[in-house]
């Protein structure tokens, strides 16, 4: 059996990487094998797949934490998803780590997020656990909208490695490699900071309220407790068999997160729109579970459960087809309030 010639970009890798990087050359491959093109790496096709998918497209019309927000610069899905991105791919960078890997993880973790952000996703998981036993977990939902339900049920055919990172950047255990470790500590580092500037943006909270000691070692600003972290990071990983942050970092992070349940996650937010979000899925579920025929098509890897289908089109949503679709179905047609 004749071994297939390394692309330009794989012998780069070869004489490039740290030992520690995943190459190309050597993933676990796909499920389905596939013929490798000349220009791009596996890991190049997975990012070009993900960012041409239409549940990667949808992202940016999915909440992050404020419930389809009226300011144009509040976070989206999307946008979190890109920050993510970026900051992976300098500390993979730094740390001689495979840049394309980390950013296919990246771009394609938050795929399976329902709307209404975390609210919408306990609203959805507490409908699925009440008909069938099962939690909603956006994780599991992420790698099965890439193995299962994008491309009419093809799916995308993604890389071993990619899928693990997506399964794996938050619950489930470790990701098997370094590459997509980064991308759990980076998704953190991105929702904290960048939910604690829309949170201060819309008034909910003020800068004075911040923990002082926290705000004092990581910066002031977003962009600067972002950079101090992303340092951090890199400094404590160089050079490691694993992806970590100093205990100090680490602390201060899981702090500012902490306050964020307490203040706007399970505070202002809940208090505002838990009843409302609540109602919309609940609807949806109830009614598409008694209106199976009105579903799209759907392979679902040999799920037979009807409440699995309901759950995938309705975690599939946006924010404003979740609320137009309630409003067609249950408020009367000539009814114009909000």
């Amino acid at each position: 059996m004749t071994t297939k010639p390394k692309s330009p970009t794989e012998q780069w890798e070869e004489a490039n990487l740290s030992p520690r990087a995943v190459r190309a050359s050597a993933s676990r491959g796909r499920t389905l094998p596939e013929e490798p093109c000349s220009l791009r790496t596996c890991f190049q096709r997975d990012r070009d797949r993900i960012v041409h998918s239409k549940s990667f497209r949808r992202l940016k019309h999915k909440t992050q934490v404020f419930i389809a927000p009226e300011g144009d610069h509040y976070r989206t899905r999307l946008t979190h998803t890109l920050e993510v991105s970026g900051i992976s791919r300098t500390a993979a960078r730094a740390l001689r780590l495979n840049e394309d890997l980390a950013e296919a993880v990246s771009l394609g973790h938050d795929l399976g997020h329902t709307p209404f952000g975390h609210i919408g996703e306990e609203a959805l998981s507490a409908c699925l656990e009440r008909a069938t036993g099962r939690r909603f977990e956006h994780n599991r939902q992420s790698l099965r909208v890439v193995k299962y339900l994008e491309r009419d049920g093809q799916g995308l055919n993604l890389c071993a490695e990619v899928e693990d990172g997506i399964l794996r950047h938050t619950g489930a255990g470790l990701p098997e490699t370094l590459e997509g470790r980064i991308v759990r500590i980076a998704d953190r580092v991105a929702y904290i900071n960048h939910d604690i500037d829309d949170a201060l943006r819309a008034g909910i909270i003020a800068p004075e309220e911040l923990p002082g000691k926290e705000i004092k070692l990581l910066g002031p600003t977003c962009s600067r407790r972002i950079d101090t972290l992303v340092h951090d990071l890199v400094k404590a990983s160089m050079e490691q068999d694993d992806i970590r942050q100093s205990p100090a970092m680490e602390a201060a992070m899981n702090s500012l997160r902490r306050f964020l349940f307490d203040r706007v996650y399970l505070g202002w937010v809940a208090e505002r729109e838990e009843q409302r979000v609540t109602l919309v899925v609940d609807s949806l579920f109830d009614y598409y579970r008694g209106h199976p025929e009105l579903l799209p098509d759907w392979t679902g890897n040999g799920e037979t459960e009807l409440e699995v289908k309901v759950a995938d089109y309705i975690a599939g949503m946006t924010d404003q087809f979740a609320i137009r679709t309630f409003k067609e179905l249950f408020l009367p047609s000539g009814w114009e309030g909000s």
